[in-house]
């Protein structure tokens, strides 16, 4: 299952530069993770400042 980045992103991009696979790229509104490419490691949300990064339910 994919990670999902919620509303409370600040797109400071810390989370863009930590994921292995490449899945995250700014948004309209905030960063988004794209769950096809996704590999569900929570790097990306062990890294947020925010804590604005969950598994997608």
């Amino acid at each position: 299952m994919a990670y999902v980045i919620s509303d409370e992103c600040v797109s400071c991009g810390t989370c863009e530069s930590e994921c292995p696979s490449g899945a995250i790229s700014q948004g309209d509104e905030h960063y988004v993770i794209d769950p096809d490419v996704c590999v569900d490691c929570g790097t990306c949300a062990e890294a947020c400042p925010t804590e604005s990064i969950h598994p997608a339910e």
